[in-house]
């Protein structure tokens, strides 16, 4: 016997629907359409760089071996294993796109199971030859299949800027928490999700502001889902349930069934991402597992061989460019072309930390006069239009060459290429609370402050960055953040 929703409801259903059975909604259809249309963009490419990839290595064993095409019988197999494993872990999956690191960890996954499944088969086959090919595919693959998906992430960034590509999503729960899902979301605009209204359940009706935004509240507890399809939303995202209500999120899915809108919850144990969290549900219990974060091991000295390898780079870099800095420093304003400074590193440990020298020599002299003036985030000092800048030093800091020889003191194990700002030490006197976690690792030459505004950032948000990268970090962000800094480098924003 079928049971109408709005009979469930008399039964303390909270979602209140009066449907009898799914429905397809346009908003939903309109989500999938594009998404269908990025798998396929996304498939196609991939389908491409794999076959030039495994060409190129042919090509190489060919070319410089002399082998022929019947000793490298493996490459068409190696084809089709490393297509089938980017989608069998689902590397092109909407929720992993567009944001975060998971993408490109399921992309490297997938190419390294599927190299390590052929490398074995030439093992357990004799196969005169074939080595050549194996490690030219995986050379001209991983870095081109990456490249690949940050060009799509690029595309899709801009279609979401744009306002296309993104779910429409209503945001259900308490004002408090709705409005800090919205802040969350607002924080950037590529992130996939736009709010298009609210559901409030402490006082329906209202509408309720963000910022210098507003938006519209829509039903109450009872009726969610016919909200979300007045205002046409493909996404509910839940950021509480009701008061006395246990049930509300599993009988609003029920709701839902059949219309293809995305249930999302949403929790307040804020900053905690990545491998720390996972789920484990017993007997019908879902539970949450957050891993207390750890400061040594074996991934930490994984970062160090990461930093010592982009740290060489970056010190014959600076050898190459330090004459040319060193004539134009010179020529400007007398003084050292090399600006030294106490800085407090892991664990409260001060360091000597380098630049190239970019204000005139009796800047901290005259840092006094200029307080009052300070238009920094918190116990830092900034100026836009600082006057002890000299021109020279000015350019340098809009490309942040100026921190080029800060890649010396990630040699000496001062720094790390990525981690939280350095701070000086009468910063660190003014530290309160949480803030002195950030000396839990070592300082960055980059971190996430730097690809997210810089100095433009307000102190909160630059703790909250750091604080929440000292407890999330992996080697594939630290990947992800060298990556967006040379962008942010070109931009030149908040640099000053």
């Amino acid at each position: 016997m079928l049971v109408r929703n709005d009979e469930r409801l008399a039964g303390g259903n909270p979602t209140g629907s009066v449907d009898l059975f799914p429905r397809r909604e346009p908003a939903p259809d309109r989500r999938r359409a594009w998404e269908r249309r990025l798998h396929r963009n996304l498939g196609a490419t991939d389908a491409t760089v794999i076959l030039c990839s495994v060409s190129a290595g042919a090509a190489v064993d060919v070319g410089f071996r002399g082998a022929s095409l019947q000793d490298l019988w493996f490459l068409p197999i190696l084809a089709l294993v490393w297509l089938g494993l980017l989608a069998a872990i689902h590397s092109r999956e909407p929720s992993c796109l567009g944001t975060g690191t998971a993408e490109y960890r399921r992309v490297a996954n997938a190419t390294g199971l599927a190299f390590g499944v052929i490398a074995f088969s030439i093992l357990m086959v004799p196969t005169p030859g074939g080595r050549s090919a194996l490690v030219a595919a995986l050379a001209a693959g991983m870095p081109a299949l990456l490249l690949s998906r940050w060009i799509w992430r690029h595309w899709l960034h801009r279609q979401r800027l744009a306002g296309s590509c993104s779910s429409r999503t209503l945001v259900v729960g308490h004002r408090d928490d709705v409005a800090y899902v919205i802040r969350t979301l607002d924080q950037g605009g590529e992130n996939g999700f736009q709010v298009v209204g609210t559901t409030l359940f402490d006082d329906s009706g209202a509408s309720i502001s963000v910022g210098e935004s507003t938006f519209p509240a829509l039903g109450d507890s009872r009726s969610v889902a016919r909200a979300a399809q007045r205002s046409g939303a493909d996404t509910i995202m839940v950021a509480s349930r009701p008061e006395g209500v246990p049930s509300f999120v599993r009988e609003l899915s029920w709701e839902l069934e059949g219309t293809a809108i995305e249930l999302v919850l949403s929790n307040r144990v804020t900053d905690v991402v990545g491998p720390r969290l996972s789920l484990r549900p017993i007997d019908g219990l879902p539970l949450l597992h957050i891993g207390i974060p750890s400061y040594e091991g074996g991934h930490h000295l994984l970062k160090r061989g990461l930093d010592l390898l982009v740290a060489f780079c970056g010190v014959a870099v600076t050898a190459l460019i330090a004459p040319i800095v060193a004539l134009l420093v010179l020529a400007e304003s007398r003084g050292p072309v090399f600006f030294a400074q106490q800085r407090v590193g892991r664990d409260g440990r001060t360091f000597t930390m380098y630049k190239f020298r970019t204000m005139v020599p009796d800047a901290e002299a005259r840092l006094a006069d200029l307080i009052a003036e300070n238009e920094g985030a918190g116990p830092l000092f900034k100026m836009k239009s600082d006057p002890r800048v000299t021109r020279v030093g000015a350019v340098l800091r809009k490309f942040s060459i100026d921190e080029f020889p800060q890649f010396w003191n990630v040699l000496r194990g001062d720094m790390s290429v990525v981690g939280p700002r350095p701070p000086l030490p009468s910063e660190v006197t003014a530290y309160d609370g949480a803030v002195v976690r950030r000396l839990y690792v070592k300082p960055g030459i980059t971190g996430p402050w730097q690809v997210s505004g810089r100095s433009d950032l307000s102190w909160n948000e630059s703790v909250r960055l750091d604080l929440s990268y000292v407890e999330n970090w992996s080697v594939m962000n630290d990947l992800q953040i060298m990556w967006r800094t040379a962008r942010v480098m070109l931009g030149r924003q908040g640099a000053y």
